[in-house]
C-alpha cells in the first residue's frame, strides 16, 4: 500500500459486511411474489453490485423488464424488514475504519445501496456512523460504475483524488476507480474472484478486510 493516502472510500455490501443471506431473500421474496421461477442462489449473489433495476432484468431474463419499477418497491418494502439486521459486518470492518480515522484519513462510503439504509445498518449494529461521508444511490447522477459517487465524495471529504483510494469487491468497483481516476484496492469477499480483478488496475488484491488492515498498519 502507498504512503500519501488521505481518504479511503468503501463500498458496503461484501466489502465491509455480508449481506448476502438478506439480499438473496429480498430477491427471492419478489420474484416469487411476481410469479417468476426462482434462480439458484449463486446466481443471485452474482448480481451483488448491480442496481436493483439490471438485476431484476437479468434474473427475469427480460431486458427493461416492464416490471422492473414495480419489482424495485416490493424488493424496497421486503428489504425494510430484513436488510439491516441480516448484514453481518466483517470482524475488521469497523476496526479498520477506526484505525483510518486514528490516523487522520478520512472515509466515506459509495455504494449503489441507498443511503438510509446504509445508515440504519451502521446505527443497529454500531451504534454511530463509523465513516464522515456516505454516498448511496440517489445521491449521484449515474449508478456505478460511473464515477460521480467517487467524485462526489472526493469533494465533499476535500481530498484531491489523486490521494484517495477506493475499497470494493466487485469488478463494478474496479471499473468505477478506473473511471474515476483513483487507485482501487479488491476484497474476493463478493462475487469477482481475484483472477477477474486480475484484469484490472489494482494496488492490491487481499482475501479478507484483515489483510488489508495489516497493511494499513504496516504503512507509515
Amino acid at each position: 500500500m502507498r504512503s500519501g493516502i488521505k481518504g479511503v472510500l468503501f463500498d458496503f455490501d461484501m466489502t465491509l459486511g455480508d449481506s448476502s443471506g438478506a439480499i438473496i431473500r429480498c430477491y427471492k421474496l419478489t420474484l416469487e411474489h411476481f410469479g417468476y421461477e426462482l434462480p439458484d442462489d449463486r446466481e443471485i449473489f452474482s448480481t451483488i453490485g448491480k442496481t436493483l433495476l439490471d438485476s431484476f432484468d437479468i434474473l427475469t431474463r427480460t431486458k427493461d423488464n416492464p416490471l422492473r419499477e414495480e419489482m424495485r418497491r416490493f424488493y424496497v418494502s421486503q428489504a425494510d424488514k430484513y436488510m439491516a439486521a441480516g448484514t453481518l459486518f466483517y470482524p475488521a470492518a469497523l476496526p479498520l475504519l477506526d484505525l483510518l480515522r486514528s490516523r487522520g484519513i478520512k472515509t466515506a462510503v459509495v455504494s449503489s445501496k441507498m443511503k438510509y439504509r446504509i445508515v440504519e445498518t451502521f446505527e443497529l449494529h454500531f451504534g454511530r456512523i463509523p465513516v464522515d461521508e456516505i454516498i448511496g444511490l440517489y445521491d449521484m447522477p449515474a449508478p456505478k460504475p460511473a464515477p460521480d459517487g467517487i467524485l462526489i465524495a472526493a469533494d465533499r471529504l476535500g481530498i484531491e483524488k489523486e490521494s484517495i483510494l477506493y475499497v470494493g469487491d466487485s469488478y463494478i468497483d474496479a471499473e468505477t476507480a478506473q473511471a474515476a481516476g483513483v487507485d482501487f484496492a479488491a476484497v474476493t469477499t463478493g462475487p469477482t474472484s481475484a483472477s477477474e480483478f486480475a484484469e484490472y488496475p489494482c494496488c492490491g488484491v487481499y482475501g479478507s478486510l484483515e489483510e488489508l488492515m495489516r497493511e494499513f498498519e504496516n504503512t507509515r
